[in-house]
């Protein structure tokens, strides 16, 4: 079902990612034999132990039943197509794409080995889960490209997003992909699917297009505008029993869009977090060695079906679940809607984009081993860095609470506790509805071609990180820091920071060979 939209709705709905433009299509069954061995995506027992209790535990999510989930239909999978930057798409491409037929491009009953699957778990993560007209995209825009410093691939690729035919002589850009947030373009121009995205984000998208609309719209229209921007802000953020409500931090259409802009490439404003408590994008390269995802440790990661999970949660039910008496995208915010106006993900597919992630590695390193690094690596262990960072995966895989939390006792029984905070801003894990009172230890392998750091990004390089001026309250974050924020100081994890020039280097130059 495509709903009938004004152009900031579109806008705003598809890049920022909202469920309610939902995409028919049929559930996708497969004779394949594999598919015996795929676990259930939905199960209600697993479902219920996937994800950690809240800071406040009444308000923990109940999530959809899995009746209701597959009475959800299971979206199509297009093939598409790469979108080039103005000036750099090949002539007559835009000719030859509205030649094209549609195309399914994801089929289980032709998959036969495991190779098969992750190569189709890839098309997963590629595949959108909305379309945009070419009219209402700042993709085809020159001006953006300047604006937004969007980086390319050497053949001047924008590999964030795709074209997508679902009708000939149609071409929309889909978007809301796994591959926008988790594609990075490195400065050779080469990509790294998977990495911590650097496209300048759905919300600097948001906002430019909502600045230059604003600029053409008369003050109602402008009204009626940010009307939709406050809704959708309580169906992303809202939080109603946390005092204030995070889906309440701005009040006018001016403040909403300079938020959306405040947002710098490798961070987002996600589902569940704030506008003022963004969270830097994760690396999925490497996932599969690590127990809990998001940043706030929220989802229990203890098996392939938990991924699977994982990424319906992400993708499609969410905003669905029930938080007290609140459902984000429920029917005045309490009943949930029609299983028929939803879409989903099938176990099929679910299972070859949980392949896929798992099977991702890192690119080439270009930093050596040398004996600078080799110097870092003996003030890593004499600094007692291991303890939390523990090699190989350089993560000991545990959660650490936020100042202000304090630890169930029935927490240290059944979770993976490390007793002492690092001091971080807890207001993540405490001031959102992703907040569990906890932050997970991040490995550290793969630093060199990330950034910025922290949960929530509010540094640009690990230099920033390992400046002892950070924790001043007139620091200028390198990386992110809200509207209206120009001086602030990034607090916690103090290791490091009273180390000598040479060691603080070594340090740097060793974390850079993980």
């Amino acid at each position: 079902m495509r709903s009938t939209l004004t152009k900031l709705e579109i806008a705003l709905f598809l890049l920022l990612g909202i469920n309610a433009l939902i995409f028919g299509g049929q559930p996708q069954e497969s004779a394949n034999s594999v598919v015996a061995n795929i676990p259930k995506a939905w199960d209600d027992e697993a479902v219920a132990s996937l994800e950690m209790p809240l800071a406040d535990p009444r308000y923990s999510p109940v999530h959809v039943s899995s009746d209701y989930y597959y009475r959800m239909p299971v979206r199509p999978i297009y093939k598409s197509y790469p979108i080039y930057a103005p000036g750099k798409e090949p002539s007559g491409y835009m000719d030859w794409l509205k030649q094209q037929e549609p195309e399914f491009a994801f089929d289980a009953d032709k998959l036969k080995t495991e190779s098969d699957w992750i190569r189709a778990g890839e098309l997963v993560f590629d595949a959108p889960r909305g379309y945009l007209p070419l009219s209402n995209s700042v993709l085809r825009d020159p001006e953006f490209y300047k604006a937004a410093n969007v980086p390319l691939t050497k053949d001047g690729i924008v590999p964030f997003r795709r074209y997508v035919i679902g009708k000939k002589g149609v071409v929309e850009i889909g978007s809301n992909a796994c591959a926008d947030c988790h594609t990075r373009v490195l400065p050779d121009g080469s990509i790294v699917k998977g990495a911590q995205g650097n496209f300048p984000t759905l919300f600097h998208n948001v906002a430019f297009r909502l600045r230059r609309q604003a600029a053409q719209a008369d003050e109602r229209a402008k009204e009626e505008s940010l009307k939709d921007l406050r809704h959708q802000a309580r169906v992303r953020h809202g939080a109603p029993w946390i005092k204030p409500d995070p889906a309440e931090d701005f009040m006018s259409f001016d403040e909403m869009v300079g938020a959306y802009g405040a947002v710098p490439p490798g961070v987002i404003v996600r589902e569940g977090t704030s506008i003022r408590f963004a969270a830097q994008l994760p690396d999925l390269i490497g996932v599969k060695d690590r127990r809990y995802l998001d940043h706030t440790g929220l989802v229990r990661h203890r098996s392939i079906g938990d991924l699977m999970r994982y990424a319906a949660l992400n993708q499609d039910t969410q905003l669905l679940g029930r938080y007290g008496d609140f459902i984000p995208q429920g029917k005045d915010f309490r009943e949930l809607p029609d299983p028929a106006t939803q879409s989903r993900y099938s176990d099929e597919q679910l299972y070859a984009l949980a392949l896929y992630i798992y099977s991702l590695k890192p690119p080439p390193n270009p930093n050596k081993f040398d004996a600078l690094a080799e110097r870092g690596q003996k003030v890593f262990q004499s600094e007692g860095c291991a303890v939390c960072h523990t090699p190989p995966l350089y993560t000991n895989n545990k959660l650490t609470p936020a100042e202000g939390f304090k630890v169930p006792e029935e927490h240290r029984k059944k979770y993976d506790i490390l007793p002492m905070s690092v001091g971080t801003d807890p207001s993540s894990a405490l001031r959102t509805r992703r907040g569990t009172g906890y932050y997970k230890v991040p490995s550290l392998k793969g630093v060199w071609y990330r950034g910025p750091f922290e949960h929530n990004g509010s540094v640009a390089t690990l230099e920033d990180w390992f400046d002892p001026r950070r924790l001043r309250d007139d620091y200028v974050p390198t990386g992110y820091k809200p509207y209206g924020v120009k001086t602030r100081a990034v607090k916690g994890h103090p290791f490091g920071l009273d180390l000598s020039a040479d060691d603080r280097r070594a340090l740097i130059a060793f974390l850079k060979t993980l």
